[in-house]
């Protein structure tokens, strides 16, 4: 349902009262509940508004003996380390604290108030126990927003730990107590919510005209006017003169009292009334908010944004503000060291044209009033309680295909069509018909490489070939693309070489988490690769990107070599499409900048954080082999390996792209040098501990076959044919995986204080059973050779330890877990170089020990079974070492609901009767890479019906959580059998 117009709030002839609940998130849900609760005090009713915001927000815009104020927060919102980035671990646990742990209090609180205020009906921006609080006391409730909070945490959950899924679970549940959604522009999915009226935009009214307000300030007409509105300025910031260009004045919100501020500068006072100023200013500067959004389309003031990390809403209204040309993305870093100049410039040349309603406050002041006289908006249908239990944990943040539509993901369309409503996806409909998908290698000269036959490594170069297409903005739907393809379209000279280097994702079928360790794994490169394309031009001859030759203007040292990175599916992530620096920041005087350094450069604006993967590989190539890169270097990332999926999406493009860099550099470097290299981007440049087999993989792997490493450090011992027989699938499970989260880490701990205890105690018996000083032995060693102690005692790797030996003298000696301070004061170091113990958290040890060295025989006992003669009995043994495997993963800890759920799929696919009957075709699952979440890797039978099998497990998982997987199957060479391709644009095509 959408209600555009409203003939106004007509004045009831019942007197009703509202209880108006406003999250606790920022000004913004303040700001346009204020402009509702005018509507509805206009029309005679009484309206309590329950927030934790200051009374001027409310009392400024409304004098009315019909408001009251009751200063109650009953949630946190996201918790900001900065004005531009929200700490989501922070944001679940003070929620936790805010709006869990009092529950049951807060609900009676409430419930109590709402029935002594006599209250006709709840509406909630947008409070979760408001609704439930509402339905435990008998009285309808409607939310007004643009998002939920269940959306919101549902990554936070992912980033942050499950054991917060529980809130998520709880916020969804609450919701859908609400009897319908009035749901605002810009919005986010929200199928908590049964039945939605969607609404025009809630802006605040102006008081002045764009003349008087300026009149007030002392603003002649011909100055142009910034206002700079980011709700509390980034920490350790200083505004700077030369930040704004000749001529321009800047209108500061939120500036502290103390703070003092350059003559172009003019602070405003904390309650001043933002919309009137919003109007007299020729552009906005700031973060992106429901208000700042609606405001700046409403007065059709072009917005200069900086992305703001981690709040999940922001896309959509990104995408709002750019569909309607009135936004431009600033990077943090030209914000921050005030190259702020292309940015208004370019600001100021743009033609807003929205022209929607922007009386969404009238009309929700209406419809609210007529729900609160009792007219039904809301149908029968079913709330999705139940099914979102796990849907919206496993749905939309988690599912990230490629292609595919992320304002409708599959999950949330699905749940619209039960309302009847039309859910297109355009992004998919343009990838299967566009141009994108059709074969053609006549674009370039191929000078140096063979395609090998890779249909994804032509439709690579057809995209490469359509960058310096002219394209349409106003026939072009797809806005999202189009950003990242006008990127790219100036990074290349079509007159020069290209070179194009390809590496694949990998499927982890043994080894996993024991590689650290040193263990034997093997591992099978995937269908799904990322490709790069790397161009080098002299600094002179270079195109930069306006912000970048601002940049190098503002030096005022003429051309200097500067990188350029595009990457493809940028909006998948909701991170920044492009990333520039000058090469000289990699320089420390003579040298490169230490890895620390470079690591801090990269995490200072956490939307570009990935250009850490890519722009590492260079300073790597500089500090491991003396590298100088003399000249300006273009890069185009375009990967298909899924993030967050346990497919080593991080590994492939870390490969792809210090392959191309060398090739377009001329560098000779194996495979296997190329993965060593690339671990250290990712271990010291971009922080995660990973072990070196993704590299590996991506690097030396070929299709069809398992890649056998030995781990210590990276010893490839051979490819293994996978017999003809045989076939491995991957099924995602749609929870997020991250090798940098905290249970991957804190096993990797684990591990490293499992063998330095061994070695201790080792060392502690070699000390006994050794001659002394008078020549009498201590404690004669009677079992255990005195040579394989002392091994053990300098034991390199815990994988070098075989099970045996370690149930037989350490096992028992291990404890279940240890306090990090505890650990240090007896140890000192667990001597991991990538990783660092927390001395206030306690790590689990015995279970992270048992892992790698029982994994590690389970691998080689694999191994052996894959040459062996085919059988039922060979499928069902190398099955049953899957499962093992997988529940050593539990017990670690790296399990997940998801991951646990597709196992169970395949086990009683396994055992059930047809399966029986047929002899069977799927005969094991585990868990891949860091656990907790990712890809489950299945192995089975290779025919039809092993196929249709792999299908129904895909959608039974569906079924039972909304999500539907992505399917991995097939296999494609590394990065060091594709080698690099040398292209060219042939002079007769313009």
């Amino acid at each position: 349902m959408r209600i555009e117009e409203s003939d106004g709030v007509s004045a009831s002839r019942k007197h009703l009262v509202f209880a108006y609940y406003v999250t606790g998130h920022g000004f913004g849900h303040a700001t346009r509940v204020v402009e509702v609760v005018r509507n509805l005090i206009l029309a005679g009713h009484d309206v309590h508004v329950v927030t934790g915001a200051p009374d001027f927000v409310f009392t400024s815009e409304i004098q009315s003996p019909r408001l009251f104020i009751r200063k109650v927060l009953l949630d946190c919102g996201a918790v900001q380390a900065d004005a531009l980035t929200v700490d989501r671990l922070a944001s679940l646990e003070k929620y936790s604290e805010t709006a869990v742990k009092p529950r049951e209090s807060i609900l009676a609180t409430e419930i109590e108030w709402l029935n002594s205020i006599k209250a006709d009906l709840v509406v909630s921006d947008v409070v979760p126990v408001a609704c439930r609080a509402a339905a435990d006391a008998g009285i309808r409730s409607v939310c007004v927003t643009n998002f939920s909070w269940d959306f919101i945490y549902a990554e936070y959950v992912m980033a942050a730990g499950n054991h917060h899924r529980s809130i998520v679970w709880q916020i969804a549940e609450d919701y859908s107590h609400c009897e319908f959604l009035i749901r605002l522009p810009g919005y986010c999915p929200m199928p908590a919510f049964r039945d939605v009226i969607d609404v025009p935009l809630v802006v605040r009214r102006l008081h002045k005209t764009r003349k008087e307000a300026r009149k007030e300030l002392g603003i002649s007409d011909d100055v142009k006017l910034v206002i700079l509105n980011f709700g509390g300025q980034p920490s350790g910031w200083k505004l700077k003169e030369e930040y704004l260009p000749s001529g321009w004045l800047c209108l500061v919100c939120g500036a502290s009292d103390s703070q003092e501020l350059p003559r172009n500068f003019i602070k405003l006072a904390k309650d001043a009334y933002t919309p009137d100023l919003i109007a007299a200013s020729d552009c906005m500067l700031g973060k992106i908010g429901y208000g700042t959004v609606s405001e700046a389309l409403a007065f059709k003031l072009p917005f200069v944004f900086v992305r703001r990390d981690y709040f999940n809403e922001e896309p959509f209204l990104r995408n709002m503000l750019e569909y309607y040309q009135c936004g431009v993305e600033m990077i943090r870093r030209d914000l921050l060291t005030g190259h702020w100049k292309p940015y208004l410039e370019r600001a100021i040349s743009l033609k807003p044209c929205y022209e929607g309603g922007i009386n969404g406050g009238e009309v929700a002041a209406h419809i609210l009033q007529e729900t609160a006289i009792g007219k039904n908006y809301a149908s029968d249908k079913f709330s999705g309680a139940r099914r979102l239990r796990d849907a919206i944990v496993l749905g939309y943040q988690l599912q990230r295909v490629p292609g595919r539509d992320i304002s409708i993901p599959e999950w949330y369309s699905s749940a619209e069509n039960e309302l009847n409503k039309s859910t297109g996806s355009p992004t998919t409909q343009i990838i299967e018909n566009g141009s994108l998908t059709s074969i053609c290698t006549d674009d370039f000269e191929i000078l140096h490489g063979d395609l090998q036959g890779l249909p994804d490594t032509k439709s690579f170069l057809k995209s490469l070939a359509e960058l310096d297409t002219v394209y349409d903005s106003e026939k072009n739907s797809e806005k999202r693309q189009m950003r990242e393809h006008k990127a790219a379209a100036g990074l290349f000279n079509w007159e020069e070489d290209i070179y194009v280097a390809r590496a694949p994702g990998r499927l982890d079928v043994m080894g996993g988490i024991a590689d650290y360790s040193g263990s034997l794994v093997l591992q099978m490169p995937i269908k799904e690769a990322c490709h790069v394309a790397v161009q080098r031009n002299h600094a002179s001859k270079h195109r930069l990107w306006k912000h970048a030759q601002a940049r190098q203007n503002a030096k005022g040292q003429g051309p200097t070599p500067v990188l350029q990175i595009v990457s493809y599916g940028s909006e998948l992530s909701n991170r920044g499409p492009t990333f520039d620096m000058d090469l000289s920041d990699f320089m420390d005087g003579e040298m490169p900048i230490s890895y620390d350094k470079a690591k801090t450069y990269f995490a200072q604006d956490p939307s570009q954080k990935w250009a850490a993967y890519v722009a590492g590989t260079i300073l790597v190539l500089m500090t491991e082999l003396g590298v100088r890169f003399e000249d300006s270097i273009s890069m185009l990332v375009s990967s298909a390996v899924p993030e967050g999926k346990g497919v080593s999406s991080s590994a492939s493009v870390e490969v792809a792209s210090m392959s191309a860099i060398a090739a377009a550099h001329g560098l000779s470097i194996s495979p296997r040098d190329i993965a060593l290299l690339c671990q250290k981007v990712e271990n010291h440049i971009v922080g995660a501990p990973c072990g070196v087999m993704d590299q590996m993989t991506s690097a030396c792997g070929e299709a069809n076959k398992l890649l056998a490493m030995v781990c210590q450090p990276a010893e490839v011992i051979g490819l293994v044919e996978i017999p003809s027989h045989i076939r491995f699938w991957g099924i995602d499970s749609g929870i997020r995986h991250s090798v940098g989260g905290a249970d991957y880490g804190s096993v990797r701990i684990g591990a490293f204080m499992g063998q330095k205890m061994i070695k201790s105690i080792a060392s502690s018996t070699l000390s006994r059973s050794l001659p002394s000083a008078n020549g009498l032995i201590h404690d004669e060693l009677e079992d255990h050779s005195v040579d394989l102690i002392k091994a053990e005692a300098s034991l390199d790797y815990l994988c070098n330890l075989s099970p045996h030996r370690y149930e037989a003298l350490y096992a028992k000696m291990l404890p279940e877990s240890i306090l990090g301070e505890t650990f240090l004061e007896k140890y000192i170091d667990h001597n991991d170089a990538v990783t660092i113990i927390d001395e206030k958290r306690t790590y689990v040890v015995r279970a992270p020990a048992n892992h790698p060295i029982y994994e590690n025989f389970r691998v080689k006992a694999f191994k052996a079974l894959l040459t062996s003669t085919s059988s039922d009995e060979q499928l069902t043994a190398l099955g049953e070492l899957l499962y093992q495997c997988h529940y050593s993963y539990s017990a670690c800890g790296l399990g997940s609901d998801g991951t646990d759920r597709l196992v169970r799929l395949v086990q009683e696919m396994q055992h059930g009767k047809p399966s029986k009957s047929e002899d069977g075709t799927l005969y094991g699952a585990k868990i891949t890479g860091g656990g907790s979440g990712g890809t489950v890797c299945v192995i089975g039978r290779n025919c039809l019906r092993s196929s249709q099998q792999i299908l129904e497990i895909q959608h039974r998982y569906k079924g039972g959580t909304g999500y539907l997987p992505f399917i991995f199957e097939g296999s494609s060479p590394g990065s060091g059998k594709f080698g690099y391709l040398r292209i060219r644009r042939p002079v007769s095509i313009t």
